[in-house]
């Protein structure tokens, strides 16, 4: 957790009159999926790196220092989640994100817990 050294008030993100509770639900399920995709590190790592563009394993392995069977099983959840596709090109499997929604929580995150100093 990151440490909180003042709270403000945060600003309502919708007036409760304009809050569409249908589609709240609608969207809660696949809300969660992301959230729960993103609760663990290497998952949030891979994510966060492909968001500078298509990847193979190994440039993975490399950069994120993670090793190969671990990176495997968390793209193998990533993909299971339809989070990041996939394009083969020989031997290589590149990956990529698959949604401008997961990049819009990624982008977001990243300005919440990775600010410039």
């Amino acid at each position: 957790m990151p440490r909180v050294t003042a709270l403000s008030p945060v600003a309502p993100v919708a007036p409760a009159a304009s809050l569409d509770l249908a589609r709240l639900r609608a969207a809660a399920h696949d809300a969660t999926a992301l959230l729960r995709a993103l609760a663990n590190e290497d998952r949030l790592l891979i994510l966060c790196q492909l968001t500078q563009g298509e990847l193979s394993v190994g440039e993975l392995e490399a950069q994120l220092d993670i090793r190969q069977p671990t990176l495997s099983q968390q793209l193998a959840v990533l993909r299971s989640e339809a989070l990041v596709t996939t394009r083969r090109d020989g031997k290589r499997i590149y990956y990529a994100v698959a949604d401008g929604a997961v990049l819009a929580v990624l982008a977001c995150l990243y300005d919440q817990f990775c600010p410039k100093s």
